[in-house]
């Protein structure tokens, strides 16, 4: 069995799953945030994932044997580029460093950014027919990045950013005009329930998508000026859903026509929402999408699960790559 943890900004999560890819378990709690609060101090979460991590695996030695576990894997940082860093991702860390030492099985590091991606994948039942390049869009509370990715080996992938959001990110965007229409924190889930009663037309708020970045700040004052307002909370609601979706589509659109990649995977909190993917699905009609099954766009372990599955080797025959060596 490979047993995996990622404890994210507002997520403490642990998998497990078997070594022919099969998830056993998946135990996840969202960190508690105050009412009105738009978010947690980085002490604040990792103290929480110290105290939610380890009864998650006591639940878990009550269902399985540990001694059958062959590896363990833990997003340690964000994304793959030089620098990043989150406290938050150390609760996983040193937990999952411990549980690796005590069964003597090989500690493999992932990032957070890769666990979305290959939660993506294995949500669709694609984890060994994953295409050798694709784009990735992750669009969630801390990141909004456009990636283009390369198969380099068993469980190695080369992520290129091609477009990003240069101010406010898409999850941050919903979060603080939910906050301002008195939904619970993170808004993403009761927005789009909210944004299911709006009627009438939607006000037109401009977007901005030009050279690889984009922007939402203008656009969270905008909606926030009319909702104060008086504009009615569901139309404001729709209004957000509205601006992301026609950002995504155009940004896209653009990274797909400069590097003639045509298969998309859209991953990230922000990607559960309904109306944005209708959205795309009707008017980025180009290329092939492929979008995270809801319940694993948002944070979870099962993406690090299924990258260190494929790093001892997977189905793959023919992969390269040092099975059962852990990760830099």
């Amino acid at each position: 069995m490979i047993l995996a943890f990622d404890t994210s900004c507002y997520t403490s999560s642990v998998a497990l799953m078997g070594l022919d890819g099969a998830l056993l378990s998946d135990k996840r709690r969202v960190l508690d945030v105050p009412p009105k609060q738009r978010g947690l101090l980085q002490s604040e979460a990792l103290f929480q994932h110290i105290h939610n991590v380890p009864a998650f695996l006591e639940e878990l030695a009550a269902e399985y044997d540990f001694r059958d576990i062959a590896a363990v894997g833990c997003s340690t940082r964000p994304c793959p580029k030089d620098g990043s860093y989150m406290p938050v991702f150390l609760g996983g860390e040193k937990i999952g460093r411990s549980v690796a030492a005590a069964l003597g099985v090989p500690f493999m590091e992932a990032t957070h950014q890769e666990g979305h991606m290959m939660a993506g994948w294995h949500s669709l039942g694609m984890i060994d027919d994953i295409p050798d390049s694709f784009l990735l869009c992750h669009f969630s509370g801390g990141t909004s990045d456009i990636l283009a990715v390369e198969k380099t080996g068993r469980g190695r992938y080369r992520l290129d950013l091609k477009a990003f959001g240069n101010d406010l990110h898409a999850g941050q965007f919903v979060d603080r005009i939910g906050v301002l229409l008195d939904l619970p924190f993170p808004c993403g889930r009761h927005l789009e329930k909210l944004a299911m009663g709006q009627k009438g037309d939607v006000p037109d708020v401009k977007i901005w998508v030009k050279n690889g970045e984009f922007s939402f700040s203008g656009q969270e004052t905008a909606i926030r000026r009319m909702a104060e307002g008086g504009l009615p909370p569901e139309t404001a609601a729709r209004a957000v859903e509205r601006v992301i979706a026609r950002t995504l589509k155009k940004a896209v659109a653009e990274v797909m026509a400069s590097t003639g990649i045509g298969s998309v995977l859209f991953v990230g909190g922000v990607m559960c929402n309904g109306y944005i993917r209708d959205y795309l699905t009707r008017k980025l009609n180009r290329g092939s999408l492929f979008f995270a099954d809801p319940r694993y766009a948002s944070d979870n372990a099962v993406g690090v699960a299924a990258l260190t599955y494929q790093r001892l080797g997977g189905k793959n025959d023919d992969a390269t790559g040092s099975i059962g060596q852990p990760s830099e």
